[in-house]
């Protein structure tokens, strides 16, 4: 995903309110951005490190400028624009760098289905063949270990049903961790933030449903999926 313009740096003095950051230019000005993380953001920024933000151009908004990329407390990038995750997913599939997600002639995008009236982030076919692929942005980190979720998640436990009961019919299912985290070598379930999380996944995987993770590279100027990290149960 080239980003055009490029990403504006900054240094991120503060996150307050869940959605507003505070962040210094090179100027010295201080401005007040939006946050798109609806998460805990844990272990995926510090006060006074550098950041980059992305500016929408349009003076009507409110906060005109958005949070894209962190700086971790071990020196590592994390994108913490939750929104990006399904259109680098879809980017990295069109362009075959998923190879597990080739062979499939249309992609469409936030399909309705399941029992709980929910939403799939990407729908693969091929003739009579799907593929339901449940995105998932991953920026918490113990050291080289990256977890999911970061506060505990009911809608992504729920998301866990609808798959494992896609893979009870024999549809294929797919779980994908869009990791935006520079540091990370590793995807698990973050077991001590969300117990049922991570009870729900590993009777998922029992059920069939496929996990898999890549990794992006984060710059100023191109943010892009580019290699698997193992999942590890």
């Amino acid at each position: 995903m080239k980003l055009d313009p490029a990403l504006g740096e900054g240094v991120l003095l503060r996150r307050y309110k869940r959605f507003l950051a505070d962040i210094q230019l090179p100027s010295g000005e201080i401005i007040t951005i939006h946050c798109p993380n609806t998460g805990s953001m844990k272990n995926c920024w510090v006060e006074n490190a550098p950041c980059w933000f992305s500016d929408s151009g349009n003076p009507k908004r409110k906060y005109r400028h958005t949070l894209e990329i962190t700086t971790t407390p071990e020196g590592a990038l994390a994108g913490v624009n939750t929104g990006r995750a399904n259109a680098l997913v879809e980017e990295a599939v069109r362009d075959g760098v998923i190879r597990e997600l080739q062979g499939y002639d249309n992609l469409r995008r936030e399909v309705k289905y399941g029992e709980e009236n929910s939403r799939i982030d990407l729908l693969l076919s091929r003739g009579n063949d799907d593929c339901y692929v449940e995105v998932k942005n991953v920026t918490l980190a113990e050291g080289a270990r990256g977890m999911f979720p970061d506060a505990v998640s009911t809608r992504g436990t729920k998301h866990l049903r609808e798959l494992q009961k896609l893979a009870e019919a024999g549809v294929r299912a797919v779980l994908f961790y869009c990791v935006q985290h520079s540091g990370i070598e590793t995807v698990e379930a973050a077991a001590e933030i969300d117990p049922a999380y991570a009870q729900a996944l590993a009777q998922a995987v029992e059920a069939g449903v496929e996990v898999i993770a890549y990794r992006a590279v984060l710059t100023a100027g191109e943010i892009r999926l580019r290699e698997p990290v193992p999942f590890v149960r």
